[in-house]
């Protein structure tokens, strides 16, 4: 089986393995960051422990933090609520629909993600609010700096790239391409074009606090 060991910054060094550098690059050719990258095995039959700590999607000063969360399949997310104000957190995503009811604080219990895509957050009281999570199946998984790139460290073989964007031209389709992960760095440029999408004006006041 394989190991998790994909990572950002801090490993645990696995010997015998691949260490490089995966770059994503927009249509012109410019590094992209803050691009969703994760790595599946061309071998169906991995599988990989479901996580035992459940992640965090905050909402604070009337926005989502982090914008993106990334999250492997079956994790559980919490949504505190760092806010004065009551929250009315949903998604209507295929990948997963839910609502959590106006609330302070945090609710009771964490939501769970079983199936992999991608989950657009909203607010009913806060109409400019937007966050997303990602669900992959895979532990291998990473954002990229502002160099478009991230860095990896496990046993080489042959995988799938695979690379979503929250400004994705159609934020419902993910890139892929399989690569064969050697000694050589891995360079992929992406196919749809990049719109910028710029919240709508907040407002001063709020009916719920």
């Amino acid at each position: 089986m394989l190991k998790q060991t994909f990572i950002l910054s801090l490993c645990l060094m696995v010997f015998n393995s691949y260490a490089g550098t995966i770059t994503i690059n927009d249509q012109q050719q410019k590094p992209l960051a803050n691009a969703v990258v994760w790595l599946t095995p061309a071998d169906k039959s991995v599988e990989f422990p479901a996580p035992t700590t459940p992640f965090i999607m905050t909402q604070k000063d009337r926005q989502f933090i982090p914008h993106v969360l990334v999250v492997p399949q079956n994790a559980q997310v919490e949504f505190p609520n760092a806010d004065s104000i009551m929250h009315h957190v949903y998604s209507f995503s295929k990948a997963k629909s839910f609502e959590l009811k106006l609330y302070r604080e945090q609710p009771q219990d964490p939501i769970s993600f079983e199936q992999t895509g991608v989950v657009e957050l909203g607010c009913n009281i806060h109409d400019w609010m937007l966050g997303y999570i990602v669900v992959v199946d895979s532990p291998y998984y990473a954002m990229t700096n502002d160099k478009g790139q991230i860095e990896l460290t496990l046993e080489a073989g042959d995988f799938t790239l695979n690379i979503w964007h929250s400004e994705f031209s159609d934020i419902s389709k993910t890139e892929s391409k399989a690569i064969a992960l050697t000694s050589a760095p891995v360079v992929y440029q992406i196919k749809q074009a990049i719109i910028s999408r710029v919240a709508v004006g907040v407002d001063e006041f709020d009916d719920y606090e």
